[in-house]
């Protein structure tokens, strides 16, 4: 175990949640601006919404190849570079003159992202042992929802009075802050060239290859769905193809001689139980995530601030019942809070169905503040039985499956909830008032999708607590 005395964990605790803080208040802000980017870049709504894509999408593909390099060189060597790379970036999507300039940005931003997010977990692993884990992970979920809240209102701010550029700029001076506290307060080794070099030989690159390959392949059948031209064969053609290729991927690598991903992992049912869950989890939450903000601002004609006030209510409760999460995980059966977060996750999304035509606040606060209390019971829980499941030999794999599992979520949430949304809208490239009653019933057939997921989800946790309560009762009677 490093950083074992209480100086380095808090000092290690203060520079994971603020740049998991800093990541959180950039994509938050990032959802609330797609109406302004679309309208001053001239592009659809649909298309806009690949300024949110292109960044998960890069994340998605990279997060399990930074966990493994974590894991050879240093899980606290390559999350420091992840937030120069963050920074660079965002500067980079702060002058961007263009849509495509606006994306390059952002697949630089989320390769930062990615070697962050998928060294996180494993840093906390390493410094906190079992009994004190589940509450530090539930610390940083507090930087996160501080980020997740500050987003929307610091965002809405920004956008009511100045450009939607600086929704990016203010991540290079607080990010460079960040920075320099985190140099001094992780045990950074000195890579030379050669010696990053000589670890990577070896390294099975067709397998990771094929799975950039199948990720690309199939996000890219979204705009086949959502654009104008809508080619719903050739889409299903690039969806299908994505995810065996992406499959297959996986199944090289279980068999080559150095694989990215230890096949103990894969073959590690709890630690899969968990990351399927997590998975599930976060494509519901990215739904509402990705459609509210054209819900309140194109349609029901708020303000960014306005709508940003509302979005962040979601991430303030999060803020107050993640550490109650945290306490209680680290002293009741896991299992339980996480099937009683999913029950209240099925809640929400059927509260987002009821969105009514007319704007009406009491039915809109409602499921935002219900999906944050789930969100809340669900997160802390279940990440600490994951990183529970696996040797901490293996944590930084472990920890970036996980965070690979939590993105690939998101995007695949992002990405169907917004071309079931548009699918369901033919002929229309801007989200306005005059849909009427047609966009609210696409808005509220999405979230049924999403209620069945939740119950998938639940599914899956329910029957992980029974096979681990037989487990218990097979235990109990061999002694």
């Amino acid at each position: 175990m490093t950083n074992s005395k209480p100086g380095n964990k808090t000092r290690t605790i203060i520079v994971l949640g603020m740049f998991s803080f800093l990541t959180s208040l950039a994509g938050s802000s990032v959802n609330l601006g797609l109406p302004q980017i679309s309208s001053q870049l001239g592009i659809s709504s649909g298309l806009s919404t690949w300024i949110v894509q292109s960044g998960l999408i890069g994340t998605t593909i990279l997060l399990v190849l930074f966990g493994h390099l974590g894991d050879l060189l240093s899980k606290e060597y390559i999350f420091i570079n992840g937030g120069l790379l963050f920074i660079i970036g965002s500067a980079i999507n702060g002058v961007a003159l263009s849509f495509w300039v606006l994306i390059v940005g952002r697949i630089v931003q989320s390769i930062g992202s990615a070697m962050i997010m998928a060294n996180s977990m494993g840093i906390v692993s390493e410094t906190f042992d079992d009994h004190s884990r589940a509450e530090a992970l539930s610390l940083i979920s507090v930087f996160v929802s501080v980020g997740s809240i500050s987003g929307p209102a610091i965002g809405g701010l920004i956008l009511s009075i100045a450009s939607w550029r600086w929704i990016f700029l203010i991540n290079v001076p607080v990010g460079l802050i960040i920075l320099l506290f985190g140099c001094r307060a992780l045990p950074i080794p000195k890579e030379t060239w050669n010696e990053v070099r000589s670890k990577l030989r070896g390294a099975n690159w067709k397998g990771q290859n094929l799975f950039t390959l199948g990720i690309i392949i199939f996000f890219l059948s979204s705009p086949f769905f959502t654009s104008t031209n809508r080619n719903f064969a050739l889409g299903t053609a690039f969806l299908v193809v994505g995810i065996i290729i992406t499959v297959y991927s996986f199944i090289q690598d279980d068999h080559a001689k150095n694989p990215w991903i230890s096949p103990s992992v894969l073959r590690n049912s709890a630690f899969m139980v968990s990351v399927s869950a997590l998975f599930l989890v976060m494509a519901v939450n990215a739904v509402s995530n990705i459609l509210l903000p054209f819900y309140l601002q194109s349609f029901g004609r708020m303000t960014a601030f306005e709508s940003g006030m509302l979005m962040m209510l979601q991430s303030v409760i999060m803020l107050m019942a993640s550490p109650i999460s945290g306490y209680f995980a680290d002293r009741v059966n896991r299992n339980v809070l996480t099937m009683a977060g999913l029950i209240v996750l099925v809640i929400s999304q059927i509260g987002y169905m009821m969105y009514p035509v007319t704007m009406n606040l009491t039915l809109i606060i409602i499921p935002i503040v219900i999906n944050g209390i789930g969100m809340a019971l669900f997160l802390s829980p279940n990440n600490a039985i994951t990183m529970g499941t696996v040797d901490a030999s293996l944590s930084g794999i472990a920890g970036s499956f996980n965070s690979f599992a939590r993105t690939l979520g998101m995007t695949i949430g992002i990405s169907m909830g917004s071309a079931m949304l548009f699918a369901q809208l033919p002929g229309v490239t801007r989200v306005s008032p005059s849909l009427g009653a047609h966009f609210v019933h696409a808005f509220s057939n999405v979230f049924l999708a999403a209620t069945f997921v939740s119950l998938i989800a639940f599914i899956i946790v329910w029957l992980r607590f029974n096979a681990g309560r037989k487990e218990s009762r097979v235990k109990g009677t061999t002694n």
